[in-house]
């Protein structure tokens, strides 16, 4: 296959993509042209992700965003990471000038008091952020799986992303959480500490808890909201609300 830039295209890449393994996967999507981008929050699957770029060193770059709001032990395991597999993890961090006006406007904290104020917070922390990791690159590598959530349930292997005009490829669209730890334990992975902690789904820290039993992964994610399809707008995209702009709020 050689480079792909459409519908079509995706449609046929997800079916090849559905009879290989997360290595031919992976492999398959490196050699296609352009710039690949996988970015990683180093939660559980990105972290098999990770693994199986650096272990193949496939022409890949990975990136992470660094909201300035993560556990310490995220912040830690990408150093950790980069040394395990001889690897560099590229940092995006928000404007400093987008953060100010998210505050002027919201108070620093003020995601927890309505929904707009937290898809704000997500825009200027990680969306915008997004938008600068991905530019130029053709195809999106994400660790989304079928099994996160009901809203991920139909997670295809590829898909064509109209709103950012490249191909975001899943390639764990169909492990389930046995599998990803079933491949950590035999690849020695480094993992997040915070999972054995319940936390199978790890985000900024103010907006991350750990799961009671019973609950589904991503329970623990923004848990003051009501909505159970609640995302950060990384892939839902309606779901980033208005970005405050420090150039609005200074008039």
């Amino acid at each position: 296959m050689t480079a792909i830039q459409n519908i079509a295209d995706a449609q046929t890449l997800n079916e090849t993509l559905a009879g290989l393994d997360l290595a031919e996967r992976l492999s398959l999507v490196a050699s296609l042209g352009g710039r690949v981008v996988f970015t990683t929050s180093l939660g559980i699957e990105d972290q098999v992700i990770t693994a199986a770029i650096g272990s193949h060193r496939l022409p890949v770059d990975v990136v992470t965003l660094e909201t300035g709001r993560l556990f310490p032990e995220t912040v830690a395991l990408i150093e950790e990471t980069e040394n395990r597999f001889d690897i560099q993890i590229r940092r995006f961090h928000p404007e400093q000038a987008d953060i100010d006006a998210y505050a002027a406007k919201y108070g620093m904290n003020g995601f927890y008091d309505s929904v707009e104020a937290r898809h704000a917070c997500c825009g200027v922390r990680k969306v915008k952020p997004l938008a600068r990791a991905l530019e130029g690159a053709t195809i999106w590598i994400t660790g989304l799986r079928r099994g996160q959530s009901g809203n991920r349930a139909e997670t295809p292997f590829a898909e064509y992303d109209s709103e950012r005009c490249l191909i975001k490829v899943n390639p764990l669209a169909d492990w389930d959480i046995e599998a990803i730890n079933a491949y950590v334990a035999t690849e020695a992975v480094p993992i997040n500490p915070l999972h054995a902690r319940g936390y199978p789904s790890i985000g900024c820290e103010p907006c991350t808890r750990a799961i009671k039993p019973g609950e589904p992964e991503r329970a623990g994610r923004w848990w003051w909201e009501n909505d159970e399809k609640r995302e950060c707008g990384l892939h839902v995209a309606e779901a980033a609300s208005a970005i405050p702009q420090a150039s609005t709020l200074a008039r």
